[in-house]
């Protein structure tokens, strides 16, 4: 199975720590970028500035509360975005309040997660993703990249 590009949308150190470990202990092999807050990941995602020769994510890790624009922005011009709206998006966030879970399928989030507080159900948590949209979901490359 080919490896995808992940790009992880996160600000807490403690949680991108977590993720990446846990991607790096599982079956495939992914190249996982970080991006700390939404402004960042919006340039990156759109070419621009210093990442105007990155390769578009296959699939895309959000959280909600980040600097500078939030995950619902974020996702707003993911998904707005003719070269990105493609990608899947997985909400991955502490809040489990129903107004972000709405907000984010009303702007066609892929999945909205709730981090566990316990790093055994985190770490159980990112397996599963990995398991799901990795191994089984068949994810859209960009044919032409």
């Amino acid at each position: 199975m080919k490896p995808i590009n992940i790009l992880l949308i996160e600000d807490s150190e403690g949680d991108i720590m977590l993720i990446t470990e846990a991607l790096e202990e599982g079956k495939i092999t992914n190249q996982v970028t970080v991006m700390k807050n939404g402004w960042e990941a919006v340039q990156y995602l759109e070419k621009k500035g210093n990442y105007s020769n990155v390769s578009f994510p296959d699939l895309i890790l959000l959280d909600v509360n980040l600097p500078k624009l939030n995950g619902h922005e974020v996702l707003k011009k993911i998904k707005s975005n003719e070269d990105t709206k493609h990608i899947p998006v997985i909400i991955l966030t502490t809040s489990s309040e129903e107004k972000d879970i709405f907000e984010a399928y009303k702007n066609h989030a892929n999945c909205f997660i709730t981090k566990p507080i316990l790093a055994e159900d985190f770490l159980k948590v990112v397996t599963s993703i990995e398991d799901f949209w990795i191994s089984v979901v068949r994810l859209p490359h960009n044919p032409d990249e």
